[in-house]
């Protein structure tokens, strides 16, 4: 038990830190940026599911059998057995443990309902500045807004929104504003602020000592590649270049999705890289299926069948 809930913890402290500040500077996930989110996903799930899987591997260390063959209720009497220094560090342990799930849980209910408010709010707004047709507006996600700057962004959830303002449509030709709706409405078909708010509420529930801060960032990079994917194959990848362009200074509101940002110049240099991604995919593919299923093979079958002969007794 000592050793798998050793393995447990390093293998989590690997999968929150190292691993993805490793991944966040590799140059092949613009090449296969679907693989490549499956593999972020596969870390952040797995990272998770380890740092529990040490804690409860602890806590049947402090729930040893009694007489009757069943764990203990009394977890103080293993410190005559376990010896103080190692029963304070198993107990520290699976309060950490306990702290990142409660922290886990807070996180994803936070993240949602702010996201969520903040999204309600900004819909209304452009709602009601909306310079559509009236009867055009009833029927259409589209919000077209009265500025000069080319913005262009989104608003996922259930009551949809692009929004685009004058400036777009007056700067741009009708294959670029074709690509720029392409582009935001790939993000509400695939629901790509999902996977952004469980990034942000895993970002947020591991402390900050062994988080990486470059998950969060490479993943926000790889949706917008999948989006501007989606807007090339409607209009070609000169609209699409040409109307990031144009959009790169704009700003969006929080909890919007915007086809500008700090990434442009990557995704616009992208645009022009024909390199087969099969191989690269399908090795980013099995890498994630390793990372979820070897270690719960190798470390967790164990485990489970002590726990399983323990509750049996």
């Amino acid at each position: 038990m000592n050793l798998t809930a050793l393995a447990f913890a390093l293998m989590a402290l690997l999968l929150a830190g190292p691993v993805p500040a490793v991944l966040s500077r590799a140059t092949w996930p613009h090449r296969a940026p679907r693989a490549a989110l499956v593999l972020w996903q596969a870390i952040a799930l797995a990272a998770v599911l380890s740092a529990f899987s040490s804690g409860l591997a602890i806590a049947t260390q402090l729930l040893v059998p009694g007489p009757d063959g069943r764990p203990t209720t009394a977890p103080l009497a293993e410190i005559d057995a376990l010896g103080l220094p190692l029963w304070v560090a198993y107990v520290v342990v699976l309060a950490i443990t306990l702290f990142i799930g409660a922290r886990l849980i807070f996180s994803i209910a936070s993240v949602a309902v702010r996201t969520r408010r903040r999204r309600a709010r900004h819909r209304m707004l452009v709602d009601l500045l909306d310079r559509r047709e009236p009867h055009r507006s009833r029927t259409s996600n589209l919000r077209v807004l009265d500025s000069a700057e080319p913005i262009a962004y989104c608003l996922p959830g259930l009551r949809q929104r692009v929004v685009l303002s004058e400036g777009t449509l007056a700067n741009l030709s009708h294959d670029e504003v074709t690509a720029i709706l392409m582009h935001e409405r790939s993000h509400l078909r695939a629901r790509h602020d999902l996977v952004l708010e469980a990034f942000t509420a895993v970002n947020t529930a591991f402390p900050r000592v062994v988080r990486s801060k470059s998950a969060l960032g490479s993943v926000q990079l790889l949706v917008e590649m999948l989006a501007d994917d989606s807007a090339v194959r409607v209009t070609g990848p000169t609209p699409l270049a040409r109307a990031l362009v144009a959009c790169a200074g704009s700003s969006a509101p929080m909890g919007a999705m915007a086809a500008g940002g700090p990434h442009t110049l990557t995704r616009i240099q992208r645009l022009s890289d024909t390199e087969p991604t099969l191989v690269v995919s399908l090795a980013a593919y099995v890498a994630s299926v390793a990372i979820l299923v070897v270690p719960t093979i190798a470390v967790a079958a164990p485990w489970l069948t002590e726990v399983s002969r323990l509750f049996n007794a």
